[in-house]
């Protein structure tokens, strides 16, 4: 992937498997260690742009505490865009967000049976 977007920085945190209802231990372990080094890396101010992609997926399943993430988000330097993802927004976090867009399916592959693809779905 860096050779095609050297500019573009990708880490992946968790066990890299679904999480349907109750998370172990060690999903939340990995959790929790990806969100303190995430808050690092914000804080740093290396990067212009962050995305937390599903971390509100994350907040669901209570792999973390809003608080910590709400915390990381006050923390964050004024020039950096912290992009959070994931449907199931809990309100503290949508309160403290300057923007807040909801996608909708209207028509979707997985209808027709089609699985997640790598790549695109992960």
């Amino acid at each position: 992937m860096n050779k095609f977007l050297p500019d573009i920085t990708i880490k992946q945190y968790g066990l890299g498997c679904f999480i349907v209802k109750n998370p172990t231990q060690k999903d939340i372990d990995a959790a929790q260690k990806g969100l303190a080094e995430v808050t690092e890396i914000i804080q740093s101010g290396q990067y212009d742009v962050v995305i937390l992609d599903e971390a509100n997926i994350a907040l669901y399943y209570e792999l973390f505490p809003v608080k910590s993430l709400l915390e990381t988000i006050r923390k964050k330097p004024e020039n950096t865009e912290l992009i959070i993802t994931g449907r199931y927004a809990p309100q503290e976090i949508i309160d403290i967000a300057d923007l807040v867009t909801e996608m909708k399916e209207i028509k979707h592959y997985y209808q027709n049976g089609v699985n997640a693809r790598k790549g695109i779905e992960f």
